[in-house]
């Protein structure tokens, strides 16, 4: 196998031999994003965290799952949060059927109450047996948003990663009292074909923003249209093919011109615009406002807090690209390190862009020796990282 381009100033510790044990003990933040499709936020933490104390078991180790927006946003708060219930919920999943999903109440100590609602879990990618571009839609999702609001809270906080459809949103609106229109004033079918024939809008029965607003979460900047639009960057993602990605376009387009007059004065070209499939800008139009994912769920858990006074944080996702500086976990927590003045090591299943501002970066595929091994035992690998970090 090739040798991996080694990046000025960051230390490959997979290349390193021989252990150099410190005099005095260690306080490690691991804070991990999920290693998309191998293991979960926790799962990586924990991995890490057995390696790390194969060598060294007397420090203290602080477990700080992460998440951006994406898959696993709802299970990272929870699991962080004391005063949290999952509240279960049927939605109508991204192809039609009938799905079990859930939102997450948090309830503050002065009696505010946040609904935190995770589009993956009602309109996402996992819930297809196969893609569906034309047809699959975000109508779950304003589905739990809608038991949500019906459950009576202040707030709420939207992750919009991981989903199966370039609908706009359009989905989550209707679920919400939009009536999107053709021009025989029929409804539009939901998804991203459908769009094409639109014509109108009718907002009156859409239902408000709860008293404290609606924060988006996401990873991405992207806005919905053009070359790092919707359908540009993440169509493939959910089966556009190159053939139709000119239609998909011209539907989210068509879309976004008839929703030029809404609520919330959404502009297609808003960062953020382009999340999910372009369902950051069907929520913005509703009235939401775009918040950096991995920000906002840092300061959600207290990860801010947890890094000062730390020695190390160790953090990572499962593919460190050229992606990860536009929202990332790991960017945000190196952030947080380097405002506290600490040391800040990846562990990614690959690293495919230089890994800037961190002191120390491993690869499970140089590790493992290929893509094909590391992902085959992902967490024996993730343990071997923590093993090495420990070393260093």
């Amino acid at each position: 196998m090739n040798s991996p381009p080694q990046h000025h100033g960051v230390r490959t510790v997979t290349l390193r031999a021989g252990p150099r044990r410190r005099a005095t003990l260690m306080r490690v933040v691991i804070a991990p994003d999920s290693f998309k499709g191998s293991a979960t936020a926790a799962a990586v933490a924990a991995a890490l965290a057995d390696g790390w104390r194969s060598v060294r078991p007397d420090d203290e180790l602080l477990l700080a799952p992460m998440a951006d927006g994406g898959e696993g946003t709802l299970d990272t708060v929870a699991a962080a949060s004391a005063r949290s219930t999952r509240m279960p919920v049927v939605v109508t999943g991204p192809q039609g059927r009938s799905v079990p999903a859930e939102w997450l109440l948090l309830e503050e100590p002065d009696g505010t109450r946040t609904g935190l609602v995770e589009l993956a879990l009602c309109s996402g990618l996992e819930l297809l047996d196969e893609f569906a571009p034309d047809t699959a839609h975000t109508l779950g999702f304003g589905q739990a948003i809608s038991a949500a609001l019906k459950h009576g809270v202040d707030r709420l906080m939207l992750a919009l990663g991981g989903s199966a459809s370039s609908d706009g949103g359009a989905g989550a609106l209707v679920a919400l009292g939009a009536r999107l229109r053709d021009a025989a004033g029929q409804p539009v079918p939901l998804g991203n074909a459908g769009l094409a024939r639109i014509t109108a809008v009718d907002w009156s029965s859409l239902v408000p923003l709860p008293a404290d607003g609606a924060v988006l979460l996401s990873d991405v900047d992207n806005p919905l249209l053009g070359e790092r639009g919707a359908i540009a960057v993440f169509g493939a993602q959910k089966g556009v093919r190159t053939d139709r990605a000119d239609a998909a376009e011209s539907a989210l387009a068509r879309f976004a011109d008839v929703l030029r007059d809404n609520p919330g004065r959404a502009l297609p070209e808003m960062p953020g615009a382009g999340a999910a499939g372009g369902t950051g800008f069907g929520m913005l139009a509703w009235g939401a406002t775009m918040h950096s994912g991995a920000r906002t769920i840092a300061a959600t858990i207290g990860l801010p807090a947890s890094i000062q006074g730390a020695d190390l944080v160790i953090t990572g996702e499962g593919r460190f690209d050229g992606q990860s500086a536009g929202g990332k976990a790991p960017v945000e927590v190196v952030r947080l390190a380097r405002g506290s003045e600490v040391r800040c090591a990846l562990v990614a299943g690959r690293i495919d862009a230089p890994p800037t501002g961190f002191g120390s970066a491993v690869s499970l595929t140089e590790l493992a020796g290929s893509s094909v091994a590391s992902r085959a035992r992902p967490l024996h690998w993730l343990r071997e990282a923590g093993r090495r970090l420990a070393l260093e």
